[in-house]
C-alpha cells in the first residue's frame, strides 16, 4: 500500500469514528457558545466537514459522550457561580452610584451655555477622582450636556443592572472669580 493510500485510510477511519447523527450528521456537544448553532452545553448535528475543519480544530466542540457533557455541565454551573458574585458585585456597585453625585466644572457664557460640552469621557473621569472606575460605553446621555444644571445620566453596569448618577455641571471656578471682580 502506498502513503497516498494509507492517509485515505486514515482519513476515512477518522470519520467514522465521530457519532453520526439522525441527518447523518456528525453528533458534537458545543464546548462554547457558537453564534447561529447552539449554546455551550448543547448537543448538535453538524455536517462532517464543518466539524472536522472548523468546531473541532478550534476547540469550540467536543464529541457527544456522557462523560464530556458532565464535564461541560460542572464548567457551566463554575461560570454561574462566578455570574452571581459578579451580579452581586454590579448591584452593590449601581446602589452606591445611585447615591452619589458628580461635580464637572465647565467654561460657560452669562446664561449658563457651554463653550463646549460634557460627555461620557468627562463623567468618567470625574468618577475615577472618586475611585470609582466604570467604562466610557456605560453612561448612558441621551446627547452631550451643553448647559449648566443638574442632570441625571443613566448608567448601564449589566444587561439587568441599570442605575442613575446625578452629575453637576458648574461654572470653573475662574470664572466665579472673574465675575465677582
Amino acid at each position: 500500500m502506498s502513503k497516498t493510500q494509507v492517509r485515505k485510510q486514515a482519513r476515512r477511519a477518522e470519520y467514522k469514528r465521530l457519532p453520526k447523527g439522525q441527518n447523518k450528521g456528525i453528533r458534537l456537544l458545543l464546548i462554547q457558545s457558537v453564534q447561529d448553532l447552539g449554546r455551550q452545553g448543547d448537543v448538535v448535528e453538524v455536517r462532517p466537514g464543518y466539524a472536522n475543519n472548523y468546531l473541532l480544530p478550534q476547540g469550540l466542540a467536543t464529541i457527544a459522550t456522557d462523560h464530556h457533557k458532565r464535564m461541560v455541565d460542572k464548567h457551566k454551573a463554575r461560570l454561574l457561580e462566578i455570574e452571581r458574585s459578579r451580579l452581586a458585585d454590579l448591584r452593590g456597585l449601581a446602589e452606591l452610584l445611585s447615591k452619589q453625585s458628580v461635580t464637572i466644572e465647565a467654561n460657560a457664557n452669562d446664561e449658563g451655555h457651554l463653550y463646549g460640552s460634557v460627555g461620557a469621557p468627562e463623567i468618567v473621569a470625574a468618577l475615577k477622582q472618586n475611585e470609582l472606575t466604570l467604562a466610557v460605553n456605560q453612561i448612558r446621555l441621551e446627547g452631550p450636556l451643553k448647559e449648566l444644571g443638574l442632570y441625571t445620566v443613566k448608567v448601564h453596569l449589566h444587561q439587568d443592572i441599570e442605575t442613575e448618577l446625578k452629575v453637576w455641571v458648574v461654572p470653573t471656578a475662574l470664572e466665579d472669580a472673574q465675575i465677582k471682580k
